[in-house]
């Protein structure tokens, strides 16, 4: 499955489910024909899902009853992306994998590898499924992943409370890691977290970011053509 027509695609729990009990029932369905349309033209996909909103109502009702620990927290957020994965299995049930990967490192028979889509999820307490997404691409062999959340860009700030941030077109690992700093934290707003930006620079891994719902601009990505976003490069 190492190949230059293998995709790996972190995919923002936020756009699967932008409010809690809200499901993007449309954004779901064009982004599976999507898919489909490049897995006929003999592209594999191996898609991450986030916790988004979900992951965030359950942490906060759980807040206002006791005080949690980060690790309690991620493990909410965890199911809460295994959640969104077995959504995304569902709606591929003909293309995908019979499992979702739960573990970056779960092994499956090789017949499966003739599956064109695998679907993964949240592994373990202290990094987002952006680290996942960096584990399964040294796994694969893939030196891109395409981080598709909320956001169409990295920004210099926090584009929710700065209204002067700028778009970022074209960063280094290293000066991304500036800017979010080395250290996870559950819900951190940074597109890839830090724990996944360390190790994607030691893999030498490259880095799109686009905002997920943009399924045109998703469509020139795939197909190697000007696209809207943020590229990170290893350098």
């Amino acid at each position: 499955m190492g190949n230059s027509k293998t995709i790996i695609i972190a995919l923002g729990g936020s756009i699967i489910v932008p409010s809690a009990g809200k499901i993007n029932v449309r954004f779901l369905k064009n982004f599976r024909h999507l898919i489909l349309k490049f897995a006929k033209r003999g592209y594999r996909f191996i898609i991450v899902t986030g916790g988004g909103k979900v992951c965030r109502a359950y942490q906060k009702a759980a807040a206002k009853i006791i005080k949690v620990s980060y690790e309690d927290q991620d493990w909410i957020g965890i199911h809460a992306t295994r959640l969104n994965a077995h959504l995304l299995r569902t709606i591929f049930k003909r293309e995908a994998l019979l499992v979702v990967l739960d573990n970056p490192f779960k092994k499956f028979k090789k017949e499966f590898l003739k599956k064109s889509i695998i679907i993964a999820s949240g592994w373990k307490p202290g990094f987002s499924t952006d680290y996942d997404a960096i584990l399964l691409a040294k796994r694969f062999k893939v030196k891109q992943i395409i981080d598709a959340g909320n956001i169409p860009f990295v920004y210099t700030k926090d584009l929710l409370k700065y209204k002067n941030a700028r778009a970022i077109k074209k960063i280094s690992w290293k000066d991304y890691r500036k800017l979010v700093g080395s250290k996870w934290i559950p819900g951190l707003p940074c597109p890839i977290d830090p724990i996944a930006a360390k190790e994607a620079q030691k893999l030498k891994i490259r880095a799109v970011i686009i905002r997920g719902t943009d399924l045109k601009n998703f469509e020139r990505l795939l197909s190697n053509k000007k696209f809207r976003g943020t590229i990170i490069e290893p350098l």
